[in-house]
């Protein structure tokens, strides 16, 4: 009996710690670590706490306002991961900047629209400027970027108006003041991507129909054989963009597929087109005073 009432009383205390355990991994599904890299959690939805991993330049401290950027995977809004980007934020920290990689709502993970997905972009702009102070940011140089959806992702947090997070202090802007795009999906109208995830409210969602003269000066990476994103829908943002007299800067690569970019590594050996993209990114960065000097990126030995 003294046994038997021994066990149940372990059983009940160790319960407990387990449950928590598994709360925890519901909270935050997949989490990731970086080498170096400082973890911040933005918010949370859907059971998931969803963070920001942030590589900050050598010497950075609190009170500094370095320009920041923040990347955004793609995925198709269905799964990706933020390591996607941790090439590109590695070196722009290794140029001075604070550069994140952010984990958002993806439907394999959370069961998610597009919608929520715009929603957790411009929370995570908001939020680093928010916080801006204390992360050594500069509030005014805070640039999004991504690929595919997470350039749809970027991209609708510098056009899109509304899909903000309910709750959210909206004083503080959730608007980038630069956008870098690599093969991002600019269109989800009845012809472009994803039209079927957001149907008749494409509208709401889709950067090409909301341009303005508030949307940030912009740099486009794109295949000419990319088969989700056509080069005829890039040409027509960017004369769209002009129109409303802002800055599109279009870097087409011939031949090259969807996903094109990704690097450093590409089937086993060195991707060229990470270092002319990557090189390209450096220097639109630094035409808006985000960086100084020349590109210091090279091939490896």
């Amino acid at each position: 009996m003294k046994t038997l009432t021994l066990t149940i009383l372990l059983s009940l205390a160790l319960a407990p710690a387990q449950d928590s355990k598994k709360e925890k991994k519901k909270k935050n599904p997949g989490a990731l670590s970086f080498a170096g890299a400082a973890a911040e959690t933005y918010k949370e939805a859907s059971g998931s706490r969803l963070k920001l991993y942030l590589f900050r330049p050598e010497g950075h401290q609190a009170g500094d306002k370095r320009p920041a950027i923040v990347f955004f995977f793609g995925g198709g809004w269905n799964g990706g991961s933020p390591k996607q980007f941790e090439p590109h934020a590695r070196y722009l920290a290794s140029r001075g900047m604070v550069a994140i990689v952010a984990d958002y709502r993806v439907k394999s993970r959370q069961k998610t629209s597009p919608f929520e997905c715009v929603k957790d972009g411009k929370s995570a702009v908001r939020w680093l400027r928010k916080n801006s102070e204390r992360l050594g940011i500069d509030p005014s140089r805070l640039a999004a970027g991504g690929g595919s959806a997470g350039g749809h992702v970027a991209a609708a947090s510098g056009t899109v108006p509304g899909l903000e997070e309910d709750g959210e202090d909206t004083s503080v802007s959730s608007l980038p003041n630069a956008l870098v795009l690599f093969n991002p999906v600019f269109d989800n109208g009845p012809m472009g991507y994803g039209h079927s995830r957001v149907k008749d409210r494409f509208r709401e969602i889709s950067p090409i129909h909301n341009l303005s003269k508030k949307t940030p000066p912009t740099i486009v990476f794109l295949g000419t054989k990319d088969k989700l994103v056509p080069v005829s829908t890039a040409q027509r943002y960017k004369t769209l963009m002009e129109k409303s007299g802002r800055r599109c800067d279009l870097h087409l690569y011939k031949d090259q597929p969807h996903g094109f970019f990704n690097g450093p590594d590409r089937g086993g050996s060195f991707n060229p087109y990470y270092l002319k993209t990557v090189t390209a990114m450096d220097r639109f960065l630094a035409s808006l005073g985000y960086l100084k000097g020349e590109p210091t990126i090279r091939r490896p030995d």
